[in-house]
């Protein structure tokens, strides 16, 4: 998906792209620019939620205005790893570690959304910057959607070609050196809030945070 965001006051709202399943114990991929005011930059937050459980968010401020021109942003997800990617450089990684006792979606389909919404009780530093509605309409541009995924109704519990496309083969398993050196630069550089370091809200290491490479 190739996004632009428009520029000007933005605090408050959050433009989401996402994949999410319809059941109780949902799963769910997001991307979400966190809006913020005039002059300020975005802020690009990441979350997964398995069986109904997020609050793993990763915040990044990106290497470029995205109110300039359109950036792809894209998901890998197969049954070996979850990969966030933006203009092909990879900014996260969420490993299958279902053997580790972590939930991992691969068992209930998802569907694709955009949306952008309405979130100052908490998208702008913590909540304090309220949304300016007489700078609506707010306005996000998306063009050049592609997807390749399995088509299964919403109560399928595996792909009929599982195995058999190309982001199930050897080199969609893991990434390659280079793109764990972008990945590392990303963190360095770029990585403002994560999950896995926020000793307030996990005094105990998550599970999959060291097997993510996320410390």
């Amino acid at each position: 998906m190739n996004i632009k965001m428009v520029p000007g006051d933005s605090a408050g709202t959050v433009t989401a792209f996402y994949l999410s399943s319809q059941n109780a114990e949902h799963d769910e991929i997001d991307f979400e620019f966190l809006g913020n005011r005039t002059g300020q930059p975005y802020i690009l937050q990441t979350n997964v939620f398995t069986g109904g459980k997020g609050d793993r968010e990763q915040r990044i401020f990106l290497w470029f205005d995205p109110t300039k021109a359109y950036h792809r942003y894209s998901v890998l997800w197969n049954m070996y790893q979850i990969v966030f990617l933006v203009d092909n450089i990879p900014m996260r990684v969420f490993k299958n570690l279902n053997g580790l006792g972590v939930k991992f979606p691969f068992d209930q389909p998802m569907k694709v959304y955009n949306s952008l919404w309405n979130a100052d009780d908490w998208a702008t530093r913590g909540g304090l910057e309220k949304t300016d509605w007489s700078k609506a309409p707010f306005i996000a541009e998306y063009i050049g959607f592609h997807i390749d995924g399995c088509e299964a109704s919403v109560n399928a519990k595996f792909c009929a070609t599982q195995g058999k496309r190309w982001w199930d083969q050897a080199q969609y398993r893991d990434l390659d050196a280079s793109q764990w050196r972008w990945l590392r630069w990303v963190r360095r550089k770029y990585t403002i809030y994560n999950y896995c370091t926020d000793r307030s809200r996990y005094p105990q290491l998550p599970l999959e945070c060291r097997r993510n490479r996320d410390i």
